[in-house]
């Protein structure tokens, strides 16, 4: 549970993201209740999944075209209540005892307020005590849910209760709009919007009819008296639809009818199964550390609401259905900080959003040839259609206009998608995907890559003129990032396609004749990952950030602790440009995604190197600093890394959040937990452990998946161990302290952590039935 009491103007836009609630089709800010509309707080903001369209068509010849972003649907909470005719609350202050409590077990956000008025005889004072909730159905996710109740603790008043759709001709375009549904389209994008509504008052369990009906809204009026209790109940089916055929309003309808047949009871007993569905999926207990606890659970909440396994056409975008921050666009945050949480827990929804990038990869075949080179590269930022949406331009701190050169030249991104594409083939072992779509990404992002890279006169290929993830550093030649993993993703190339050759001949067959993939270019690929330039100084075992940049002024970060500002803005663009500062991880990022490139020590030596050149200027930076310092047992450091990534969506102090939660933060946190403190790792035939978990952590548990096999895995047993028991019907290989093991199925292996245990000997595990003690 999370609660937040009162009024506070200046983190209300920050509280509205921390309390949303979500399904992955539906997302409604945790707007309070109680408002008088929008003259004092943004307005309530529900977004749907894939609703991309664009502002406008340029007003003038030549100005750019802007790009598609996540529109707001229609607000369907809006209530207003009159009270012997003026508005129950005239600013969101006076709702004495106001408290808002997000359900994070149950997918709800409930509140409660008193308010007290002078009656109409100016007798007792009208005392009213008003509980709601609202949620989006996890069990049937077009299915959105408002209940508010009012009991009459003394007095009496005449009361007007208008319960309406607001915002509904602003951004979409009206089809059509009656007393029980709206249907809009976008402007642009094909995209059609439908919202079936139904809507019940009671009084003292009689339901009551409207006096006053319209489009969209209904009106009651009443008087009411001392002891009275009142129930409004809401319903609403909200279906998106991406073509012209179809009837997207008599789908809304008819989902409608099916939520309405359950009941009010019924679609909230069906969601809260769901959610306990995911959080035993999904949960992370931490012993010991009650702000860790909360905190994973918060990450877990919000990844969970963000995912829909059911929609192949979406994926998460950097703020998930939160907040308008970044007009809804997926970043590569989505393939290298969350994919690993729901490749692990959630495969469905993994698939899904892989099949994202399946749908797009016509898009990002476009950009690679609209560039001059082959196979796909991916949107940097990317809306419906998988063609590139980062702005060309931007308003700096400093307010001038400056240019944004990520879409061009933060390319990276095929590589992360590629990198995320083998890794959920590893935890999932899902043949149909890799046959259908995660061998042809993997094939044209290699083949984008080998023409990318350049053969040069000094007999090395070169990838010049790009941005690595350190984003303060443009037009860089030959990033360590980039051609690491642009090496890595030729590589994968060339073993998928020896893989289908072996394994499916007749796939490999057709999709080859498919791309025009012929074995001369397949070994002018591995002429390429012979060659590329990766920056590592063989004798020190540090990478170089890229081309020169050790030449680059050393700028000692400590001397600005404390600062509430990006180090761009201190330093300026120019002497950024010119120093070592970093702006998120990069070389240590490239430590988490790819340790085996560093060998022995290496890997701490980069990190030792890297880390204190590192500014944190972007959410995801401390993420990966705390996966990775969890990894190499730095684990004073890497709690504190996991608290600070806490802090930036739980922080008191934290006011930035009125875009939406950041998502890649919220999976880092996931991350560091299970990836990290638990030294959890995929292998070919199974996974790996090698827990380190902080001192103040007496104990760690979750579950994850593996090629249908379900773990769960206990660091920090009753003796201080590690149990690991295995749900499924074939064996699998398990890995602890680097000594193989086979765990087979119905069986607890419990592990003493190395050191001898009765009924053991040192380096190997005492197997038990599932269902012994421990």
């Amino acid at each position: 549970m999370l609660t937040a009491d009162g009024f506070d103007a200046l983190r209300e836009g920050g509280l509205e993201a921390r309390y949303a609630i979500g399904n992955g089709l539906i997302g409604v800010r945790g707007a309070r209740a109680a408002t008088r509309g929008t003259r004092w707080l943004a307005p309530p903001r529900t977004y749907v999944a894939g609703l991309f369209d664009t502002s406008g068509a340029p007003s003038a010849p030549g100005e750019e075209p802007v790009s598609a972003g996540l529109v707001p649907a229609a607000d369907w909470l809006h209530v207003r209540v009159l009270l012997d005719g003026h508005t129950l609350l005239r600013h969101p202050a006076e709702a004495s005892g106001h408290r808002m409590t997000l359900d994070m077990q149950g997918g709800a956000l409930f509140s409660r307020f008193r308010h007290e008025h002078r009656s109409i005889d100016g007798g007792d004072r009208l005392v009213l005590l008003v509980r709601t909730v609202r949620l989006a159905s996890m069990a049937d996710r077009a299915i959105g849910l408002q209940v508010i109740e009012v009991e009459v603790r003394s007095g009496n008043a005449e009361i007007e209760f208008e319960a309406s759709f607001e915002s509904v001709e602003l951004g979409l375009i009206p089809d059509r709009l009656s007393n029980t549904l709206g249907e809009w389209r976008t402007h642009t994008g094909g995209h059609r919007l439908a919202i079936a509504t139904s809507a019940r008052l009671a009084i003292d369990a009689g339901s009551q009819p409207p006096f006053r009906s319209g489009v969209l809204r209904n009106t009651w009026r009443w008087t009411c008296r001392a002891g009275q209790k009142i129930c409004f109940e809401r319903m609403v089916a909200v279906v998106r639809s991406d073509v012209p055929e179809g009837d997207p309003g008599k789908t809304a309808t008819d989902r409608l009818a099916i939520a309405a047949g359950l009941g009010t009871a019924g679609v909230m007993a069906a969601h809260r199964a769901a959610w306990a569905a995911r959080w035993q999926c999904s949960d992370v207990e931490v012993g010991g550390d009650p702000a860790a606890q909360q905190a994973l659970r918060f990450a877990i909440y919000h990844l969970d609401s963000a995912a829909n396994p059911h929609d192949e056409h979406v994926s998460i975008g950097a703020r998930a259905l939160t907040g308008d921050g970044y007009r809804g666009h997926v970043f590569w945050d989505t393939e290298i900080y969350l994919l690993p949480f729901y490749s692990m827990t959630w495969p469905e929804a993994a698939r899904a959003m892989l099949m994202y990038r399946y749908r797009t990869l016509d898009g990002a075949r476009a950009k690679a040839a609209g560039m001059g080179w082959k196979g796909a590269l991916y949107a940097w930022e990317s809306a419906d259609s998988g063609h590139e949406a980062t702005p060309r331009r931007a308003v700096a701190a400093d307010h001038t206009i400056i240019d944004i050169l990520c879409g061009e030249q933060e390319q990276h991104i095929s590589a992360d998608v590629a990198y995320a594409v083998w890794q959920y083939w590893q935890a999932t072992g899902d043949e149909a995907f890799l046959l259908e779509a995660g061998a042809e990404i993997l094939l044209e992002t290699a083949r984008f890559w080998s023409s990318r890279a350049r053969l040069e006169a000094d007999g090395c290929s070169h990838i010049r003129g790009v941005i690595g993830p350190d984003e303060y550093h443009e037009h860089v030649d030959d990033s360590a990032f980039t051609n690491v993993m642009a090496r890595w993703n030729i590589g994968t190339g060339i073993a998928v396609a020896a893989l289908l050759r072996e394994r499916w001949p007749a796939r490999w067959a057709s999709l080859s004749a498919k791309l025009g993939l012929a074995q001369e270019e397949l070994a002018g690929w591995a002429g390429t990952v012979a060659t590329i330039v990766t920056g590592l100084d063989r004798a020190t075992g540090l990478y170089e950030q890229f081309a020169r940049y050790n030449r680059l002024e050393r700028i000692d970060l400590a001397e600005y602790a404390g600062r509430s500002v990006a180090m761009d803005v201190i330093l300026g663009r120019d002497r950024i440009d010119q120093s070592q500062v970093v702006k998120q991880a990069d070389i240590v990022a490239l430590l988490g995604l790819l340790p085996g490139e560093f060998a022995g020590a290496t890997g701490l030596a980069n990190f030792r190197f890297y880390e204190p050149r590192c500014s944190h200027g972007s959410s995801l930076s401390r993420a990966m600093h705390g996966f990775v310092a969890a990894r190499l047992g730095l684990t004073d450091l890497a709690l504190r890394y996991f608290r600070e990534m806490a802090d930036i969506d739980l922080g008191d102090a934290q006011v930035g959040g009125d875009g939406g939660v950041h998502i890649a933060a919220l999976g880092g946190l996931w991350l560091t937990a299970v990836f990290g403190f638990a030294g959890l790792s995929l292998t070919e035939d199974g996974v790996a452990l090698d827990p380190q978990l902080p001192p103040d952590w007496t104990s760690l548990a979750f579950c994850v998946q593996w090629h249908g096999r379900v773990l769960r895995i206990r660091i920090g047993a009753a003796d201080g161990g590690v149990d690991v028991t295995m749900r499924g019907s074939v064996c699998m290989g398990l890995r602890f302290g680097g000594t193989a093991h086979v765990l087979q199925p119905g069986q607890t292996m419990h592990f003493d952590g190395g050191t001898p245990a009765a009924g053991s000997v040192a380096g190997r595990a005492v197997s038990r039935s599932a269902g012994s003690a421990p």
